[in-house]
């Protein structure tokens, strides 16, 4: 990622200015122009500027923090961070005729680059920007080595500029902590965290230290963290997102749903968070607020990177409950014109037939239907048929079901659903769920949870009576047949455990593989409407290429930078000649 500036504003510098009012659209305009950026952009609605900065990269980006209708610059610029849409190389500024605290709060954790207070003199926005372009130079080697995807780099940068106090150590504390849940380093993470407390009671720091404790499994010590912050700062909407996710993951569904709803109430623009209040209510049975919120959400950004399309099937299941025909028929319109844009997705091409199956059953298109929920079917095994799918499968089978179409086929296939997916509590009820229409699947689900917890303790059991190898030869032969990886799990770490008392140990470590490519990448988590966005608290680091699996595996303890690893040396770029870098970005009126 280069991120190499000239001294003033070259003919390549965009910018952009959002603004609902044409008069003060125009003095920015000029403004920028005055100094240089002669191509500017203009937006007078939230939505064209979220359109605009999904295709185009902007140096600089000046934006009202009001518009007509409830509508914010703070939650386009929380949706764009989601989608991970701003590049580090652009400054994002809002313009407001107030600051309080709380909104400069808000600032902070959003990773704004700042406000611009009505009114101001043009010297003093362009000092401004200029200030938020410094702070670019001297993370550039930290955001260089993220570009190259050296996040074990990267950190141990961020970690060396915080011990060190250098310039902008606070916020170079945020991406490391960043950078090490991405790794999978929680311990890390949240020392690195709770480092920052101990200097700063900063919002985003505690909020660091609930996601990874969540990250990690503790989401019960995770809702603790995260009540405890919402009770000194209750319009923190980020740290919602959290707790929402916490409460699902802990089978908490009427508490997760108060929480969405109680985040949208906040930011009620928010393509994402209107997104998780419409799953979460689809799956507790709250037809009016589903249809309500994922119809809002369809509205804002069908179109938008930041959409799920996940939110357009349950739609389509909520047009389909309240017999909506022609609401079921925008639903498939809109996938054909989505598959247009994307024919190549499995995972869309998935979603269209699920909708048309509801299209036919709806149409009583007998026939057409079962062929359509069969073709679906084949899918129950596959390696990529992962709990989304299988929530949409269930809920399907049960409205086949509950309209009286025969399918031999269907309770085979909801209990394999329910042994491959019901690994806690709070993943069966979400299937169970799903299945609001034709109970008896629900509690072919419910039941499905015992067998799987039943298998597990008998193989406990066996182990501990010292037939350690017994115990993993019934754990994978169940795993074979099911395809449930947190009996896959108990299976290593048994073998993990007592491999020097199990003979061939090599080839049951070898079977574990070979399962694991058959069970899927991913273990079942319950994910509402978060999809490729940002995890809620997350700092978006961007880089040259989406980031994958392998960017996210946990290393070796010794290789994890923390609060105490020694750090590297610094980076050419800003040893060299820090005062000749950062003079370069101050902008001066153009000659």
């Amino acid at each position: 990622m280069n991120l190499t500036y000239s001294a003033t504003p070259g003919p390549e510098t965009r910018a952009l200015v959002i603004d609902g009012n044409a008069t003060s659209r125009s003095i920015l305009v000029s403004q920028l122009r005055e100094y240089g950026v002669t191509r500017v952009m203009q937006c007078s609605r939230v939505q064209d500027a979220r359109s605009r900065l999904e295709h185009t990269v902007f140096d600089y980006v000046l934006c009202e923090q009001y518009f007509a209708e409830g509508q914010s610059g703070q939650t386009l610029l929380d949706d764009l961070r989601r989608a991970q849409l701003l590049p580090f190389s652009t400054v994002f500024f809002m313009v407001t005729a107030e600051a309080s605290y709380a909104a400069v709060a808000e600032a902070a954790e959003s990773a704004l680059d700042g406000y611009l207070l009505k009114p101001f003199t043009p010297s003093t926005m362009f000092e401004r920007l200029s200030s938020a372009r410094l702070r670019k130079v001297h993370l550039q080697p930290i955001f260089e080595a993220i570009g190259r995807e050296d996040f074990e780099g990267a950190a141990a940068l961020c970690v060396e500029r915080f011990e060190q106090r250098r310039p902008y150590w606070l916020y170079a504390a945020r991406i490391g902590s960043e950078l090490l849940l991405r790794l999978g380093r929680h311990d890390a993470a949240r020392t690195l965290f709770e480092a920052v407390i101990e200097t700063r009671a900063l919002p985003w720091a505690r909020l660091g230290v609930a996601r990874a404790q969540l990250e990690s499994g503790q989401a019960p010590r995770s809702i603790t963290t995260l009540q405890g912050l919402l009770g000194d700062d209750a319009s923190f909407a980020d740290a919602y997102d959290v707790l929402g996710r916490a409460q699902v993951e802990t089978g908490q569904f009427d508490e997760a749903l108060a929480t969405y709803r109680l985040a949208s109430s906040i930011t009620p623009d928010s393509i994402a968070r209107l997104q998780k209040l419409g799953m979460m209510a689809h799956y507790m049975g709250d037809r009016e607020t589903a249809a309500k919120a994922l119809a809002r959400a369809a509205i804002l950004g069908i179109d938008s990177k930041l959409f799920d399309y996940q939110s357009l099937v349950l739609l389509a299941f909520q047009y389909f409950a309240s017999n909506d025909r022609k609401g079921v028929e925008r639903c498939m319109a809109d996938f054909l014109r989505i598959i247009d844009r994307h024919p190549d997705s499995r995972r869309i091409l998935r979603f269209q037939a699920v909708v048309r199956a509801l299209q036919q059953i709806q149409q009583r298109q007998v026939v057409q239907a079962v062929a359509s929920v069969r073709l679906l079917g084949q899918d129950v095994l596959d390696s990529e048929f992962d709990f989304e799918a299988a929530c949409n499968m269930a809920a399907l089978l049960s409205v086949l079901a509950a309209t009286s179409i025969a399918l031999p086929e269907g309770p085979g296939w909801v209990l394999a659903i329910g042994l491959r997916f019901t690994n806690t509590r709070g993943l069966t009820e979400l299937l169970a769920n799903a299945c609001q229409m034709h109970p008896e699947h629900a509690q072919t689900l419910r039941d499905c949870l015992s067998q799987v917890n039943k298998t597990a303790e008998t193989a406990v059991a066996q182990s501990l009576g010292g037939d350690h190898a017994g115990a993993v030869q019934l754990l994978l032969a169940r795993v074979q047949a099911t395809l449930n990886t947190k009996l896959l799990d108990i299976a290593q770490q048994m073998l993990t455990r007592h491999a020097a008392r199990i003979a061939d140990a090599d080839d049951y470590q070898a079977r574990i593989d070979q399962l694991r490519l058959s069970c899927g990448a991913a273990a079942p988590r319950a994910v509402l409407g978060e999809g490729s966005q940002r995890k809620a608290g997350e700092l978006v680091l961007r880089t040259r290429t989406a980031p994958d699996a392998s960017a996210r595996r946990t290393a070796p303890a010794h290789q994890a930078p923390g609060p105490s690893a020694p750090a590297p040396a610094p980076a050419p770029a800003e040893a060299a000649d820090p005062l000749g870098a950062l003079a370069a970005l101050q902008l001066r009126p153009a000659a």
